[in-house]
């Protein structure tokens, strides 16, 4: 059985965005509560992240930026009204980059491997020169930057399933066209972006893809696009490697999301998703984003490492 990488660390836990935050470290306890519950703990391979250094962050965001966010290290602020930080938060944020970059290392060292990040706080809102939405740094950003730069990929594929639209990570790769970004995400709703007619500029045109859907999707929905427009783009883009931005607010008992995917539809779109890369023999790296409802990711995200695991398997 091929092995997947499961990455945590106690500073994704110690980040606090503060009394009433939706993004609270309860969501890392409920997934090793499902993790456990479902004894998944003896099949997978936990490894303790490394932070990701000011070099590594820089090939995606600002040297500005870089620097205001490590000036918060240590510190209790606010960034705006969404996006606070406590005294450890810099360092999980390094650390949730950090995780990223081994995991994209592991996999393409290791044939047949995955890799799941279990990280606080999320990143695909943070752009090239900001924070927002909860994020600081865009974990899978630094982690496509890193295989093109320091593994000599040419093609890497970002998938955003999360019910916002990744902002960041279309901005940071909006003119590249060796990283091909798709996003499917409730529309409209905060960011504001995401509209199917942003596509790209330079040579990054068609390397986004934007999949606005509805409020109120269910299951099928999401399969749909998974058969009809996910693999597709596998096919014609053939990436060297996939990273998910694996969100879960789009759960129909997500507080901030208003789609109706159940558990079971999350797995089926995986499903399919994975099937084809195992097929193709690509690797793919998961990396936590959004998902509010504990109960939610509870049972959602251990049901999906048993798929990642099942298609190691086969």
């Amino acid at each position: 059985m091929s092995p997947v990488f499961v990455f945590t660390s106690p500073l994704f836990r110690q980040h606090d965005a503060g009394p009433g935050h939706p993004e609270r470290p309860e969501r890392i306890d409920a997934i090793l509560k499902g993790i456990e519950a479902q004894g998944l703990g003896d099949r997978l391979d936990w490894v303790e992240p490394k932070p990701a250094t000011p070099a590594q962050l820089l090939r995606v965001h600002t040297p500005g930026h870089v620097d205001e966010m490590l000036g918060l290290r240590g510190r209790t602020a606010e960034v705006d009204g969404d996006t606070h930080v406590s005294p450890a938060s810099i360092d999980a944020a390094l650390a949730a980059s950090g995780a990223c970059l081994q995991a994209v290392d592991l996999v393409l060292e290791n044939r047949g491997a995955s890799a799941f990040s279990l990280c606080r706080p999320p990143g695909h809102h943070a752009g090239r020169d900001r924070a927002m939405g909860f994020c600081l740094f865009n974990h899978v950003a630094v982690a496509a930057a890193h295989a093109i730069s320091a593994r000599g990929l040419s093609r890497v594929m970002i998938i955003d399933p999360d019910v916002h639209h990744g902002n960041g990570t279309q901005n940071i790769f909006y003119d590249r066209g060796e990283v091909c970004f798709v996003s499917l995400h409730q529309w409209p709703l905060y960011p504001g972006t995401g509209a199917a007619s942003e596509c790209g500029v330079g040579a990054g045109i068609g390397a986004t893809v934007n999949l606005p859907l509805s409020a109120g999707a269910v299951d099928a929905d999401y399969l749909r696009v998974a058969e009809k427009v996910l693999l597709p783009l596998l096919e014609s883009f053939r990436p060297e490697l996939v990273l998910f931005s694996a969100g879960f607010d789009a759960h129909g008992d997500d507080p901030l999301g208003g789609m109706k995917v159940t558990c079971a539809g999350f797995v089926a779109f995986y499903s399919v998703l994975l099937r084809a890369l195992s097929k193709a023999g690509v690797p793919a790296v998961f990396s936590l984003e959004g998902g509010y409802s504990l109960a939610a990711l509870e049972e959602t995200v251990p049901a999906l490492l048993v798929e990642i695991l099942a298609a190691g398997a086969a």
